[in-house]
């Protein structure tokens, strides 16, 4: 076989592979909870609440 053989052999295995490592973590982000101006998120009941001062 010749280098460029070679070459393009191993491309084709390793990308694949780089594909999938990239994108591991797919699905699995997590977005803040954000309230309306005047509450506040609190984490106990997963809710927002007024704020009261």
């Amino acid at each position: 076989m010749t280098f460029k053989t070679l070459a393009i052999a191993l491309a084709l295995t390793a990308a694949p592979t780089l594909g999938l490592a990239a994108g591991c973590s797919y699905g699995k982000e997590k977005q803040a909870m954000s309230c309306a101006t005047g509450t506040t998120y609190d984490s106990a009941t997963n809710t927002c609440l007024p704020v009261s001062t």
